[in-house]
This record gives structure tokens, C-alpha cells and sequence, in this order.
């Protein structure tokens, strides 16, 4: 399979050939293979875990335009991973230090910079102009998205997903192969899958899959090897085994099948059940959404304690977590997420329950569940127990 990337016109420089010499010596790559990875264009979703790795080699390999997707900005506990920022970048936007290593990496790559949220509104103008877009993120919503808006296009996804030790790639085209619909009709239940941030993710194992992403983009380019059209790769980095898992096109897929139903983009956030971005881990009761979290931010749970109102502080995060950190000295107990539902008997539903995590996403999750079950005097704590350390108690490491 090969893009039709035009090279004709596209010159280079003695210091380019000089920099891609061990290309230019590949009978693979060669000079007209270099003169196409500088013609082509590649859009990264997402310049944290799998973008850093995806960003530096194919800025490395001379990729002529790199648009990365990203409006968040460079935190602590991202360095253990996304190594395309340093210490000296926190608190800085993503895509400043991203865009200052690429350009340090290679200077002669074009970087576009999009400090916005991915969403249906923005996708199809952002995706348009590239020839691959690389789906880094972390969300099921955006996952969607960005599937469905490449099918709309005709444009490869270069797809990777990481999770503790586990790794999976695959170049979804449905040009020419499966989409990622056809693998996966619908998202999982709200809750049932846990994000890097609540399940922790190895250091190196982005670097893994972002490397095999990269490798599978620039053979795109290339038109060389077999990418992995109609192949799902999994990588168990514990017990270091790769396998694969042949796709097939699903004839009903409801955006690449024979008759889809999907014919524009949809609200995806709607469709997962779960917001794709941090701005929103919960749903307030101010905003009348129908799936309402009523809320309480760590500074209001701590004016109501301190005038002496008794408050339920129950913390659904799991064990090893709450050694890192907790409320015990305020009475918080601990009930893992997924023991709620078999240990609702030791909730008492008269008392005014205060549900915690880490950020706030998981216990917005339990508030649900609980009102479900008859609770009704819950609340769901903002920002988790990392903004409480932020706001009223510094002595409580974040993490």
C-alpha cells in the first residue's frame, strides 16, 4: 500500500543529504524515498505518552510537516514517560517544548501547532490537509473521533493504545482494510476501562508503540513492506511477547460497511458516555445535564468538616493508591471501585457521603452507580484527592 505523495520538485540540501545519508544508502529509501518523506505530512493526536516517541523519529526521518493535536500543559507525573519535555518545561503548553525539541531534532521540518481540544466541530479541517494521522490519545470518544473523521477523509490512522504493560497498534484505512469500528461497534460501559492516569502505564512502553506507530507511518509513506492493514498488534511487555490478530472489514461497520449510518460526526462524548477531555472528568448540577454528578470542591468539604457537619468521606481508588495518599485522619474510607456494588452494605444511606479518587473521574462513576442504588445524599469530590492536596492540604503528596 503506498499514498500518493508527489516528490517531484522537492530538492535537498548537501546538510540534508548529509543528516539522511544512512537513508539514502537503504536501495528502500533511497533518494526519491527521503524526497517523499519530505513531501509528506503526518498529524499526531495527543503530544504526551505514544506523540513524544511518534514526534522525535519521524522529525528524525525527515517527515516535512508534523501538525500535532494537544492543549495541555507539561505536569510532573508526565516526565516518567513523555520524554519529548523535560523538567524545565512544567507548566509549559505540550506543544511549546514539543515544538521546541522537534525543531532542535531537525530544523527543516514545517511544525503546525493546534493548542485546541479535538472535537467534531474542529476535526475534519484540522485532519485535511495531512496525509496520515496518528492516533496517540487516551480516550475512547476521541478514539471515535478520529476513526470516523480519517474514514470521512480516506485517510490512514495509524492506531496505538497503551495500558500498565500492554501495548496495541494497527493501521486502520478503510480504503483498504477494517476501521476501527469494525473492531470495536460500540465503546465499553463508562468506567469499565481505566485510563492510563487511573491504571498507570510502564515508562517505557510508550516509547514501544509510539516507535511502532512511527515505523508504520513512514512505511505508508514509503509505499514499502506490509503495514498492518487488517492486523491488530498486541505487545505483552512483561512476559515480552508480541502477537497479532488478523481484522476483517465488517460489511455492517455503521461508517466504512456497505450502507453506514454514520455519515457525519456525531457528538462522541454522547456516544462513549464519558467526556474526552480533562476539562470536564464530571458533570456538575449546575449545567442541567441529564446524567448529573452533584459536586463539592475539596475548599468547600473542608469549611463544611471544619463547622463540624458529619461527612462520609468514601474513597473508591484501590489499595497501592491509598498507601500513596489519603484522608484517613478525616475518617475517609476505603472501597476500591469495583467492590462498591458487593459492599454497598456498609454504606449507610441517612449519612452525607463525600466520593474521592485520584482526579475525580472514577468516583463521579460511583456517584452514579450509588443514586442508582437509592443514595442520594452524595456528592462526588472535584479534582479527587490530588486537588485537595493542591487546595487545602500540601502536605499530601500528588501523583
Amino acid at each position: 500500500m503506498s499514498l500518493s505523495i508527489t516528490s517531484q520538485g522537492i530538492g535537498m540540501s548537501h546538510e540534508e543529504v548529509q543528516r539522511y545519508s544512512r537513508h539514502l544508502i537503504m536501495p528502500e529509501v533511497g533518494m526519491e524515498g527521503q524526497r517523499k518523506l519530505k513531501a509528506a505530512s503526518v498529524l499526531l493526536i495527543g503530544a504526551g505518552g505514544l506523540g513524544s516517541p511518534l514526534a522525535m523519529y519521524l522529525a528524525a526521518a525527515g517527515v516535512g510537516r508534523l501538525g500535532l493535536v494537544d492543549y495541555d500543559v507539561v505536569d510532573y507525573t508526565n516526565l516518567q514517560r513523555q520524554v519529548i519535555h523535560g523538567t524545565s518545561d512544567v507548566g509549559r503548553p505540550k506543544l511549546h517544548s514539543a515544538r521546541d525539541r522537534i525543531l532542535d531534532i531537525n530544523p527543516h521540518v514545517q511544525v503546525d501547532t493546534y493548542e485546541v481540544p479535538l472535537t467534531s466541530e474542529n476535526a475534519l479541517e484540522i485532519f485535511e490537509p495531512y496525509d496520515v494521522i496518528i492516533d496517540g490519545t487516551d480516550n475512547f470518544p476521541t478514539r471515535y473521533l478520529t476513526n470516523d473523521a480519517c474514514v470521512l477523509l480516506g485517510k490512514p490512522n495509524v492506531y496505538g493504545s497503551i495500558f500498565r504493560f500492554e501495548g496495541q497498534v494497527s493501521v486502520f484505512y478503510a480504503d483498504e482494510g477494517p476501521c476501527y469500528r469494525c473492531l470495536f461497534p460500540e465503546p465499553p460501559p463508562p468506567g469499565l476501562v481505566p485510563s492510563c492516569a487511573e491504571g498507570g502505564v510502564l515508562g517505557v512502553l510508550p516509547g514501544t508503540v509510539g516507535a511502532l506507530q512511527a515505523t508504520e507511518a513512514i512505511k505508508l509513506i514509503l509505499g514499502v513492506g506490509e503495514p498492518l492493514i487488517g492486523r491488530l498488534l498486541l505487545y505483552d511487555a512483561l512476559n515480552m511477547e508480541f502477537n497479532e490478530v488478523r481484522l476483517r472489514k465488517n460489511p455492517n461497520c455503521p461508517v466504512c460497511g456497505e450502507n453506514p449510518t454514520v455519515t457525519e460526526l456525531i457528538d462522541y462524548e454522547m456516544f462513549c458516555g464519558m467526556p474526552a477531555h480533562d476539562r470536564s472528568l464530571y458533570t456538575t448540577a449546575q449545567n442541567g445535564h441529564e446524567n448529573v454528578v452533584p459536586a463539592i470542591t475539596p475548599t468547600q468539604l473542608a469549611e463544611r468538616l471544619e463547622a463540624g457537619e458529619e461527612i462520609f468521606i468514601l474513597d473508591v481508588r484501590e489499595p497501592h493508591e491509598w498507601e500513596i495518599s489519603n484522608l484517613s485522619h478525616l475518617g475517609a474510607r476505603l472501597i476500591p471501585q469495583g467492590q462498591v456494588l458487593d459492599r454497598m452494605g456498609e454504606l449507610d444511606t441517612a449519612r452525607q457521603i463525600v466520593v474521592a479518587c485520584r482526579t475525580g473521574a472514577r468516583s463521579a462513576n460511583v456517584v452514579r452507580l450509588l443514586k442508582q442504588h437509592g443514595f442520594s445524599k452524595l456528592h462526588n469530590l472535584e479534582g479527587g484527592i490530588n486537588r485537595w492536596a493542591r487546595e487545602v492540604d500540601p502536605e499530601i503528596p500528588v501523583y
